[in-house]
């Protein structure tokens, strides 16, 4: 009884102590997860920089002063750059996971059709990236954000700076950086032969048409994953 006793009087005041450090700790995670903004509809406006040191210049030059915009509303998401060169958009359907890609170069318009399989062989280079996390912080766009190195299977390394503080719905637009624990506001990616640089300017919480998600029904040829990439080897 004695025991008992004295199991019952230490037992007493450990649940004083329990007790206030399970509130201390579901607040702790009620306030990380407010404090992350999830982005259900908005833009993110991207600044486009190509690398110098490029051999051919007249490349770079189209692709120095593009813009991209990523267009959000729910689980859709539609990724536009725009350059000298012309217009492309990758439209997400976060539903279905179809991908539609749309190049617009003039008076030639091709409409790319993508099956979710279609995608993840897309950006096959991406799987199994591994990031490592820098204590390197800088501010983008008012966002604090932290360095990170990622290495991929191929042991090809990129840089990211992302903030904890955003995150968006479907992350597909984002392929590479979706593992990250917020949303990638400046990143390095290549294009053809070059190395080009996106930072975001400015993260706009705006309603957005639903007409921005819609196809267009006239103007393009259609292609599959499969011929394009074919009409591409032909090139």
């Amino acid at each position: 009884m004695a025991i008992l006793a004295r199991l019952f009087i230490t037992f007493k005041p450990m649940k004083k102590i329990i007790r206030p450090f399970v509130i201390v700790v579901s607040l702790l995670w009620v306030f990380n997860a407010y404090a992350q903004k999830r982005i259900t509809e908005g833009t993110i406006s991207y600044d486009i920089v190509v690398n110098t040191g490029n051999t051919n210049p007249s490349i770079a030059d189209m692709f120095n002063g593009a813009t991209s915009i990523v267009y959000l509303k729910g689980f859709q998401t539609r990724f536009e750059r725009v350059s000298s060169l012309g217009v492309e958009s990758t439209i997400v359907d976060g539903k279905t996971g179809n991908v539609t890609v749309l190049k617009e170069y003039g008076e030639q318009k091709y409409m790319i059709t993508m099956t979710p399989e279609n995608w993840k062989d897309a950006n096959k280079k991406y799987e199994g990236i591994v990031f490592k996390y820098e204590n390197e912080y800088k501010d983008i766009a008012g966002y604090k954000c932290q360095k990170a190195i990622g290495t991929m299977k191929d042991g090809t390394t990129i840089t990211v700076y992302f903030t904890k503080d955003l995150v968006a719905n479907n992350r597909e637009f984002e392929y590479a950086y979706k593992s990250l624990p917020g949303l990638a506001m400046e990143y390095e990616t290549i294009i053809g032969s070059l190395k080009v640089t996106y930072t975001v300017s400015k993260v706009n919480f705006a309603i957005i048409p639903a007409t921005k998600f819609e196809l267009p029904k006239t103007g393009f040829r259609i292609m599959t994953y499969e011929e394009s990439n074919n009409a591409g080897k032909s090139n």
